[in-house]
Protein backbone atom coordinates (compact mmCIF):
# COMPACT_ATOMS: atom_id res chain seq x y z
CA UNK A 1 0.00 0.00 0.00
CA UNK A 2 0.98 3.42 -0.93
CA UNK A 3 3.64 4.61 2.17
CA UNK A 4 1.83 8.47 2.26
CA UNK A 5 -2.22 8.46 3.72
CA UNK A 6 -2.00 12.07 1.58
CA UNK A 7 -1.49 9.76 -1.22
CA UNK A 8 -5.67 8.41 -1.14
CA UNK A 9 -6.45 12.21 -0.59
CA UNK A 10 -4.81 13.28 -3.83
CA UNK A 11 -4.76 10.72 -6.34
CA UNK A 12 -8.18 9.22 -5.22
CA UNK A 13 -10.48 11.45 -3.03
CA UNK A 14 -10.24 15.14 -5.06
CA UNK A 15 -9.86 13.71 -8.70
CA UNK A 16 -13.20 12.25 -8.35
CA UNK A 17 -14.34 14.93 -6.49
CA UNK A 18 -13.57 16.78 -10.07
CA UNK A 19 -14.86 14.71 -12.32
CA UNK A 20 -17.92 14.45 -10.30
CA UNK A 21 -17.72 18.49 -10.54
CA UNK A 22 -17.34 18.39 -13.78
CA UNK A 23 -19.96 16.04 -14.87
CA UNK A 24 -22.27 18.16 -13.35
CA UNK A 25 -21.42 21.54 -13.96
CA UNK A 26 -21.20 20.61 -17.47
CA UNK A 27 -25.25 19.05 -17.90
CA UNK A 28 -26.00 22.27 -15.93
CA UNK A 29 -24.15 24.37 -18.98
CA UNK A 30 -25.14 22.23 -21.19
CA UNK A 31 -29.28 22.79 -20.24
CA UNK A 32 -28.23 26.47 -20.17
CA UNK A 33 -27.33 26.41 -23.67
CA UNK A 34 -30.38 24.29 -24.67
CA UNK A 35 -32.23 27.07 -22.75
CA UNK A 36 -30.35 29.75 -24.71
CA UNK A 37 -30.67 27.93 -28.32
CA UNK A 38 -34.59 27.23 -27.56
CA UNK A 39 -35.96 29.60 -25.09
CA UNK A 40 -33.96 32.92 -25.82
CA UNK A 41 -33.88 35.68 -27.90
CA UNK A 42 -30.78 34.13 -29.56
CA UNK A 43 -32.60 31.26 -30.46
CA UNK A 44 -33.41 33.19 -33.48
CA UNK A 45 -30.27 32.91 -35.18
CA UNK A 46 -30.40 29.79 -35.88
CA UNK A 47 -32.70 27.61 -38.07
CA UNK A 48 -35.46 26.65 -36.59
CA UNK A 49 -35.69 23.18 -35.48
CA UNK A 50 -38.98 20.87 -34.38
CA UNK A 51 -39.96 19.23 -31.69
CA UNK A 52 -37.27 20.33 -29.80
CA UNK A 53 -38.70 19.71 -25.91
CA UNK A 54 -36.69 18.92 -23.41
CA UNK A 55 -37.68 15.93 -23.09
CA UNK A 56 -36.64 14.95 -26.78
CA UNK A 57 -33.64 16.72 -26.07
CA UNK A 58 -32.02 15.08 -23.07
CA UNK A 59 -30.45 11.94 -24.81
CA UNK A 60 -28.93 14.65 -27.01
CA UNK A 61 -27.17 16.50 -23.62
CA UNK A 62 -26.29 13.25 -22.32
CA UNK A 63 -24.27 11.72 -25.04
CA UNK A 64 -22.71 15.52 -25.58
CA UNK A 65 -21.96 14.91 -21.51
CA UNK A 66 -20.48 11.46 -22.37
CA UNK A 67 -18.42 12.77 -25.13
CA UNK A 68 -17.49 15.79 -23.09
CA UNK A 69 -15.98 14.33 -20.15
CA UNK A 70 -14.77 11.27 -22.14
CA UNK A 71 -12.07 14.17 -24.19
CA UNK A 72 -11.57 15.30 -20.48
CA UNK A 73 -10.53 12.04 -19.34
CA UNK A 74 -8.48 11.50 -22.38
CA UNK A 75 -6.45 14.53 -21.86
CA UNK A 76 -5.93 13.56 -18.35
CA UNK A 77 -7.81 16.22 -16.23
CA UNK A 78 -8.42 13.68 -13.77
CA UNK A 79 -4.87 12.34 -12.72
CA UNK A 80 -3.64 13.08 -9.39
CA UNK A 81 -0.95 13.43 -10.64
CA UNK A 82 -1.52 16.61 -12.19
CA UNK A 83 -3.92 18.14 -9.52
CA UNK A 84 -1.93 21.40 -8.49
CA UNK A 85 -0.86 21.88 -12.15
CA UNK A 86 -3.22 24.80 -12.71
CA UNK A 87 -2.58 26.40 -16.13
CA UNK A 88 -1.62 22.75 -17.59
CA UNK A 89 -5.21 21.60 -16.47
CA UNK A 90 -6.77 25.25 -17.21
CA UNK A 91 -5.44 24.93 -20.56
CA UNK A 92 -6.26 21.13 -21.19
CA UNK A 93 -9.80 22.13 -20.68
CA UNK A 94 -10.05 25.00 -23.07
CA UNK A 95 -8.33 22.32 -25.78
CA UNK A 96 -10.83 19.03 -24.42
CA UNK A 97 -13.59 21.84 -25.24
CA UNK A 98 -12.84 23.18 -28.46
CA UNK A 99 -12.40 19.57 -29.76
CA UNK A 100 -15.56 18.46 -28.45
CA UNK A 101 -17.16 21.75 -30.23
CA UNK A 102 -15.77 19.87 -33.43
CA UNK A 103 -16.81 16.63 -32.55
CA UNK A 104 -20.36 17.32 -31.73
CA UNK A 105 -20.66 19.00 -34.57
CA UNK A 106 -18.93 15.80 -36.56
CA UNK A 107 -21.65 13.79 -35.24
CA UNK A 108 -24.61 15.99 -36.17
CA UNK A 109 -23.62 16.45 -39.73
CA UNK A 110 -22.77 12.45 -39.69
CA UNK A 111 -25.48 10.49 -37.93
CA UNK A 112 -29.24 11.76 -37.96
CA UNK A 113 -30.73 12.25 -34.91
CA UNK A 114 -34.53 13.01 -33.90
CA UNK A 115 -34.48 16.17 -33.06
CA UNK A 116 -31.26 16.99 -35.11
CA UNK A 117 -28.76 18.76 -33.41
CA UNK A 118 -28.55 22.49 -33.74
CA UNK A 119 -24.75 24.00 -34.63
CA UNK A 120 -25.79 27.15 -33.07
CA UNK A 121 -26.69 25.24 -29.46
CA UNK A 122 -23.27 23.03 -30.19
CA UNK A 123 -21.47 26.45 -30.09
CA UNK A 124 -23.56 28.11 -27.04
CA UNK A 125 -22.81 25.14 -25.56
CA UNK A 126 -18.79 25.17 -25.67
CA UNK A 127 -18.77 28.31 -25.19
CA UNK A 128 -20.77 28.23 -21.80
CA UNK A 129 -19.47 24.78 -20.58
CA UNK A 130 -16.08 26.43 -20.78
CA UNK A 131 -16.26 29.59 -19.25
CA UNK A 132 -18.61 27.14 -16.32
CA UNK A 133 -16.40 24.95 -15.59
CA UNK A 134 -13.34 27.53 -15.75
CA UNK A 135 -15.07 28.99 -12.80
CA UNK A 136 -15.64 26.27 -11.24
CA UNK A 137 -12.10 25.46 -11.64
CA UNK A 138 -11.31 28.56 -10.06
CA UNK A 139 -13.14 28.15 -6.72
CA UNK A 140 -12.08 24.12 -6.55
CA UNK A 141 -8.19 25.73 -6.99
CA UNK A 142 -8.69 28.31 -4.29
CA UNK A 143 -9.91 25.64 -1.90
CA UNK A 144 -7.19 23.05 -2.31
CA UNK A 145 -4.53 25.76 -2.28
CA UNK A 146 -5.12 26.49 1.32
CA UNK A 147 -2.10 27.20 3.29
CA UNK A 148 -3.61 24.64 5.53
CA UNK A 149 -4.47 22.12 2.68
CA UNK A 150 -1.36 22.76 0.02
CA UNK A 151 1.22 20.34 1.63
CA UNK A 152 -1.17 17.78 1.79
CA UNK A 153 -1.51 17.63 -1.80
CA UNK A 154 1.98 18.44 -2.80
CA UNK A 155 4.57 15.05 -3.47
CA UNK A 156 7.67 15.45 -1.19
CA UNK A 157 10.69 15.58 -3.51
CA UNK A 158 14.34 14.09 -2.16
CA UNK A 159 17.51 15.32 -4.39
CA UNK A 160 20.09 12.47 -4.47
CA UNK A 161 23.20 14.23 -4.80
CA UNK A 162 23.93 18.10 -5.65
CA UNK A 163 24.89 19.14 -9.21
CA UNK A 164 24.91 23.55 -10.18
CA UNK A 165 22.53 22.34 -12.96
CA UNK A 166 19.87 21.01 -10.70
CA UNK A 167 19.50 24.73 -9.15
CA UNK A 168 17.85 25.09 -12.68
CA UNK A 169 15.08 22.30 -11.03
CA UNK A 170 15.36 23.47 -7.66
CA UNK A 171 14.57 27.01 -8.84
CA UNK A 172 10.98 26.01 -11.40
CA UNK A 173 9.72 23.83 -8.15
CA UNK A 174 10.06 26.57 -5.27
CA UNK A 175 9.01 29.59 -7.83
CA UNK A 176 5.52 28.77 -7.45
CA UNK A 177 4.18 28.28 -3.85
CA UNK A 178 1.61 25.90 -5.23
CA UNK A 179 3.83 23.66 -7.34
CA UNK A 180 3.02 19.73 -6.97
CA UNK A 181 6.55 19.06 -5.86
CA UNK A 182 8.20 20.17 -2.29
CA UNK A 183 11.84 19.75 -2.08
CA UNK A 184 12.48 18.33 0.77
CA UNK A 185 16.65 18.34 1.05
CA UNK A 186 19.40 16.15 -0.53
CA UNK A 187 20.73 13.31 0.25
CA UNK A 188 24.57 12.79 0.31
CA UNK A 189 25.45 10.42 -2.26
CA UNK A 190 29.07 10.69 -1.03
CA UNK A 191 29.94 11.77 -5.12
CA UNK A 192 29.37 15.30 -5.21
CA UNK A 193 31.92 17.86 -4.95
CA UNK A 194 29.36 20.67 -4.67
CA UNK A 195 27.35 21.98 -1.18
CA UNK A 196 24.16 21.88 -1.68
CA UNK A 197 22.22 24.93 -0.86
CA UNK A 198 19.27 22.98 0.72
CA UNK A 199 18.56 20.79 3.82
CA UNK A 200 21.02 17.77 3.65
CA UNK A 201 18.61 14.99 4.71
CA UNK A 202 21.16 12.04 5.58
CA UNK A 203 23.23 9.62 4.09
CA UNK A 204 23.09 7.14 0.90
CA UNK A 205 23.65 4.38 3.21
CA UNK A 206 20.74 5.04 5.24
CA UNK A 207 18.15 5.59 2.19
CA UNK A 208 15.72 3.51 3.64
CA UNK A 209 15.29 5.10 6.73
CA UNK A 210 15.90 8.74 5.60
CA UNK A 211 13.29 8.04 2.60
CA UNK A 212 10.57 6.75 5.63
CA UNK A 213 11.68 9.53 8.19
CA UNK A 214 11.39 12.09 5.65
CA UNK A 215 7.97 10.76 4.03
CA UNK A 216 9.69 11.30 0.62
CA UNK A 217 7.22 10.42 -2.29
CA UNK A 218 10.14 11.11 -5.17
CA UNK A 219 13.60 10.61 -5.38
CA UNK A 220 15.66 12.64 -8.15
CA UNK A 221 18.92 12.15 -9.09
CA UNK A 222 21.35 15.09 -9.89
CA UNK A 223 23.65 13.54 -12.12
CA UNK A 224 24.50 9.88 -13.89
CA UNK A 225 27.96 9.15 -12.43
CA UNK A 226 26.22 6.64 -10.11
CA UNK A 227 28.40 3.19 -9.92
CA UNK A 228 25.58 0.54 -11.25
CA UNK A 229 25.94 -1.48 -8.33
CA UNK A 230 24.65 1.35 -6.39
CA UNK A 231 22.15 2.52 -8.72
CA UNK A 232 20.49 -1.27 -8.92
CA UNK A 233 20.29 -0.84 -5.01
CA UNK A 234 18.73 2.55 -4.94
CA UNK A 235 15.92 1.16 -7.19
CA UNK A 236 15.64 -1.53 -5.50
CA UNK A 237 15.33 0.73 -2.02
CA UNK A 238 12.81 2.50 -3.57
CA UNK A 239 10.18 -0.18 -4.97
CA UNK A 240 10.65 -1.15 -1.09
CA UNK A 241 9.75 2.01 0.08
CA UNK A 242 7.08 2.66 -2.51
CA UNK A 243 9.00 6.01 -3.78
CA UNK A 244 9.49 7.11 -7.34
CA UNK A 245 12.87 7.03 -8.95
CA UNK A 246 13.89 9.16 -11.27
CA UNK A 247 16.89 10.78 -13.25
CA UNK A 248 17.42 14.15 -13.77
CA UNK A 249 18.70 13.97 -17.67
CA UNK A 250 21.14 16.67 -17.78
CA UNK A 251 23.06 15.18 -20.09
CA UNK A 252 20.15 15.59 -22.62
CA UNK A 253 19.97 19.37 -21.80
CA UNK A 254 17.45 19.83 -24.88
CA UNK A 255 14.28 18.57 -26.12
CA UNK A 256 13.55 16.94 -23.33
CA UNK A 257 10.18 15.73 -23.95
CA UNK A 258 11.41 13.79 -27.44
CA UNK A 259 13.67 11.21 -25.01
CA UNK A 260 12.19 7.71 -25.93
CA UNK A 261 13.80 4.56 -24.42
CA UNK A 262 14.43 1.54 -27.13
CA UNK A 263 16.16 -1.63 -27.36
CA UNK A 264 18.82 -2.45 -29.20
CA UNK A 265 18.31 -6.10 -29.28
CA UNK A 266 18.48 -6.76 -25.42
CA UNK A 267 20.00 -3.39 -24.61
CA UNK A 268 17.85 -0.44 -23.60
CA UNK A 269 19.26 2.68 -25.08
CA UNK A 270 17.77 6.27 -24.59
CA UNK A 271 17.72 9.54 -26.58
CA UNK A 272 15.98 11.85 -29.22
CA UNK A 273 13.63 11.21 -31.58
CA UNK A 274 11.57 12.85 -34.12
CA UNK A 275 9.65 15.92 -32.39
CA UNK A 276 5.49 16.33 -32.94
CA UNK A 277 6.85 19.47 -35.27
CA UNK A 278 9.19 17.43 -37.38
CA UNK A 279 6.50 14.80 -38.65
CA UNK A 280 4.73 14.89 -42.11
CA UNK A 281 1.31 15.50 -40.96
CA UNK A 282 2.06 17.96 -38.45
CA UNK A 283 4.29 20.27 -40.71
CA UNK A 284 1.28 19.73 -43.66
CA UNK A 285 -1.52 20.38 -40.96
CA UNK A 286 1.04 23.52 -39.62
CA UNK A 287 1.50 24.95 -43.14
CA UNK A 288 -2.18 24.59 -43.86
CA UNK A 289 -3.06 27.03 -41.08
CA UNK A 290 0.13 29.08 -41.90
CA UNK A 291 -1.50 29.68 -45.68
CA UNK A 292 -4.80 30.19 -44.16
CA UNK A 293 -3.87 32.88 -41.89
CA UNK A 294 -0.86 34.92 -44.32
CA UNK A 295 -4.36 34.96 -46.82
CA UNK A 296 -6.69 36.49 -44.16
CA UNK A 297 -3.81 38.41 -42.69
CA UNK A 298 -2.96 40.28 -46.18
CA UNK A 299 -6.78 40.76 -46.93
CA UNK A 300 -7.15 42.37 -43.47
CA UNK A 301 -4.34 44.50 -43.62
CA UNK A 302 -3.95 45.73 -46.82
CA UNK A 303 -6.12 49.05 -46.27
CA UNK A 304 -3.78 49.42 -43.20
CA UNK A 305 -0.71 49.16 -45.18
CA UNK A 306 -1.74 51.44 -47.65
CA UNK A 307 -2.88 54.21 -44.77
CA UNK A 308 0.64 53.73 -42.99
CA UNK A 309 2.36 53.69 -46.46
CA UNK A 310 1.57 57.31 -47.27
CA UNK A 311 2.04 58.57 -43.58
CA UNK A 312 5.44 56.97 -44.06
CA UNK A 313 6.20 58.67 -47.67
CA UNK A 314 4.77 62.19 -46.07
CA UNK A 315 7.12 62.26 -42.81
CA UNK A 316 9.97 60.93 -45.04
CA UNK A 317 9.65 61.42 -48.83
CA UNK A 318 13.06 59.81 -49.52
CA UNK A 319 13.56 56.16 -49.59
CA UNK A 320 11.39 53.18 -49.91
CA UNK A 321 7.99 52.17 -48.28
CA UNK A 322 9.17 48.66 -47.46
CA UNK A 323 12.40 48.12 -45.51
CA UNK A 324 13.84 44.41 -46.61
CA UNK A 325 16.56 42.80 -44.45
CA UNK A 326 18.66 39.15 -44.57
CA UNK A 327 17.16 36.92 -41.45
CA UNK A 328 17.73 33.43 -40.86
CA UNK A 329 15.35 30.80 -41.10
CA UNK A 330 15.22 27.49 -41.16
CA UNK A 331 17.38 25.01 -42.00
CA UNK A 332 19.93 27.75 -41.15
CA UNK A 333 18.79 29.24 -44.90
CA UNK A 334 19.19 32.91 -45.29
CA UNK A 335 15.81 34.37 -46.55
CA UNK A 336 14.47 38.62 -46.98
CA UNK A 337 12.47 39.69 -44.66
CA UNK A 338 9.73 42.87 -45.17
CA UNK A 339 8.58 45.42 -42.85
CA UNK A 340 6.81 49.01 -43.19
CA UNK A 341 9.97 51.28 -42.61
CA UNK A 342 10.08 52.73 -39.30
CA UNK A 343 13.21 54.57 -39.74
CA UNK A 344 15.74 56.97 -41.91
CA UNK A 345 16.54 55.76 -45.44
CA UNK A 346 20.22 55.33 -44.32
CA UNK A 347 19.98 54.09 -41.22
CA UNK A 348 21.20 50.78 -42.18
CA UNK A 349 24.40 52.55 -43.48
CA UNK A 350 24.97 53.77 -39.93
CA UNK A 351 24.56 50.76 -38.19
CA UNK A 352 28.12 49.67 -38.05
CA UNK A 353 27.99 47.60 -34.62
CA UNK A 354 24.55 45.88 -36.13
CA UNK A 355 22.60 46.91 -33.06
CA UNK A 356 18.79 46.68 -32.07
CA UNK A 357 16.94 49.82 -32.38
CA UNK A 358 17.32 51.40 -28.85
CA UNK A 359 14.83 53.77 -27.32
CA UNK A 360 15.14 57.40 -28.55
CA UNK A 361 17.43 56.62 -30.99
CA UNK A 362 17.83 59.53 -33.74
CA UNK A 363 17.02 57.51 -36.73
CA UNK A 364 13.75 56.46 -36.31
CA UNK A 365 10.88 58.28 -37.56
CA UNK A 366 7.93 59.69 -35.73
CA UNK A 367 5.58 57.32 -37.28
CA UNK A 368 7.87 54.65 -36.92
CA UNK A 369 7.95 54.94 -33.19
CA UNK A 370 3.78 54.25 -33.18
CA UNK A 371 4.54 51.55 -36.09
CA UNK A 372 6.99 49.69 -33.64
CA UNK A 373 4.99 50.36 -30.75
CA UNK A 374 1.89 48.68 -31.76
CA UNK A 375 3.81 46.08 -34.48
CA UNK A 376 2.18 47.47 -36.90
CA UNK A 377 5.54 47.18 -39.46
CA UNK A 378 5.52 43.39 -39.23
CA UNK A 379 2.16 43.39 -41.39
CA UNK A 380 4.16 42.63 -44.56
CA UNK A 381 5.27 39.54 -42.93
CA UNK A 382 2.15 38.13 -43.77
CA UNK A 383 4.01 38.17 -47.64
CA UNK A 384 6.76 36.10 -45.88
CA UNK A 385 4.06 33.45 -44.65
CA UNK A 386 2.95 33.31 -47.44
CA UNK A 387 6.32 32.67 -49.40
CA UNK A 388 7.11 29.79 -46.96
CA UNK A 389 10.02 31.88 -45.45
CA UNK A 390 8.42 32.16 -42.31
CA UNK A 391 4.96 30.66 -40.13
CA UNK A 392 3.09 32.59 -38.04
CA UNK A 393 4.16 31.41 -35.01
CA UNK A 394 7.93 30.53 -34.47
CA UNK A 395 10.84 31.94 -32.87
CA UNK A 396 11.82 35.49 -34.46
CA UNK A 397 13.90 35.34 -37.06
CA UNK A 398 17.31 36.93 -36.32
CA UNK A 399 20.26 38.47 -39.03
CA UNK A 400 22.94 36.89 -39.78
CA UNK A 401 25.41 38.73 -37.63
CA UNK A 402 23.52 38.56 -34.31
CA UNK A 403 22.95 34.25 -34.47
CA UNK A 404 26.82 33.82 -35.25
CA UNK A 405 27.33 36.32 -32.37
CA UNK A 406 24.22 34.67 -30.48
CA UNK A 407 25.43 31.04 -30.97
CA UNK A 408 29.04 31.16 -29.32
CA UNK A 409 27.74 32.06 -26.50
CA UNK A 410 24.50 31.65 -25.95
CA UNK A 411 24.08 27.22 -25.28
CA UNK A 412 21.65 25.84 -27.47
CA UNK A 413 20.67 28.94 -29.96
CA UNK A 414 21.10 26.93 -33.09
CA UNK A 415 18.44 24.19 -32.60
CA UNK A 416 15.90 27.28 -32.63
CA UNK A 417 16.46 27.07 -36.49
CA UNK A 418 15.11 23.60 -36.81
CA UNK A 419 11.62 25.34 -37.19
CA UNK A 420 10.81 28.02 -39.61
CA UNK A 421 10.78 31.68 -37.81
CA UNK A 422 7.74 33.07 -37.00
CA UNK A 423 5.89 36.22 -36.75
CA UNK A 424 5.14 35.74 -33.04
CA UNK A 425 6.14 33.19 -30.64
CA UNK A 426 6.16 31.57 -27.16
CA UNK A 427 8.68 33.84 -25.73
CA UNK A 428 7.05 37.04 -27.30
CA UNK A 429 3.76 36.22 -25.71
CA UNK A 430 5.31 35.88 -22.52
CA UNK A 431 6.64 39.39 -22.05
CA UNK A 432 10.32 38.32 -23.70
CA UNK A 433 11.02 40.67 -26.61
CA UNK A 434 12.96 43.52 -27.29
CA UNK A 435 15.83 44.03 -24.69
CA UNK A 436 15.31 41.05 -22.51
CA UNK A 437 17.23 38.26 -21.33
CA UNK A 438 18.08 36.31 -24.58
CA UNK A 439 19.18 33.10 -22.85
CA UNK A 440 15.47 32.79 -20.89
CA UNK A 441 13.99 33.66 -24.88
CA UNK A 442 16.29 30.49 -26.24
CA UNK A 443 14.24 28.68 -23.26
CA UNK A 444 11.38 29.56 -24.54
CA UNK A 445 11.84 28.78 -27.79
CA UNK A 446 13.10 25.22 -27.39
CA UNK A 447 9.77 24.46 -25.34
CA UNK A 448 7.80 25.77 -27.88
CA UNK A 449 9.66 23.32 -30.43
CA UNK A 450 9.45 20.31 -28.76
CA UNK A 451 6.08 20.93 -27.52
CA UNK A 452 4.66 22.09 -30.43
CA UNK A 453 1.31 21.59 -31.45
CA UNK A 454 -1.96 22.93 -33.20
CA UNK A 455 -3.29 24.08 -29.98
CA UNK A 456 -0.07 25.40 -28.88
CA UNK A 457 -0.17 27.60 -32.13
CA UNK A 458 -3.95 28.75 -31.72
CA UNK A 459 -3.19 29.79 -28.08
CA UNK A 460 0.07 31.79 -28.86
CA UNK A 461 -2.18 33.78 -32.10
CA UNK A 462 -5.19 34.33 -29.34
CA UNK A 463 -2.66 35.69 -26.63
CA UNK A 464 -0.44 37.42 -29.31
CA UNK A 465 -3.96 39.06 -30.18
CA UNK A 466 -4.44 40.30 -27.19
CA UNK A 467 -1.09 41.70 -26.05
CA UNK A 468 -0.70 42.77 -29.32
CA UNK A 469 1.16 46.10 -28.02
CA UNK A 470 4.59 46.51 -27.49
CA UNK A 471 5.79 47.22 -24.07
CA UNK A 472 7.11 50.83 -23.71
Amino acid sequence: MPRNPANTLRETTLPALLLVGDTVVSFGALLLAYWLRYRSSIGALGIDVPDATLSLYLPLLVVGLILLIAAFTQLGLYDGRTLLRKQHNLNQLARGTFFWVIIYLTFSLVIKFDPPISRLFVVLAGIVTLVTLWLWREMFYFFITRPTRLPKLQRRVALLGWHAEAAGLVHEVQKSAAHPYRIAGVIDDGLSATHAPLASLGNVRDLSMVLEHERIDVLIATHLDIPAEQLREITRTCERSYVEWKIAPLAFPIFLTGLRLQTVGSTPVIGVEDLPISRLLNRAAKRSLDLLGAILGLALSAPVIAVLALLIKRESPRGPVFFRQTRIGAGHQPFTLYKLRSMLPDAATRDHAHHSTRTGDTRLLKIGAFLRRWNLDELPQYWNVLRGDMSLVGPRPERPHHVDQLSAVIPHYLPRHLVKPGMTGWAQVNGLRGDTDLSARIRYDIFYIENWSLWLDLQITLLTLLRWRSPA
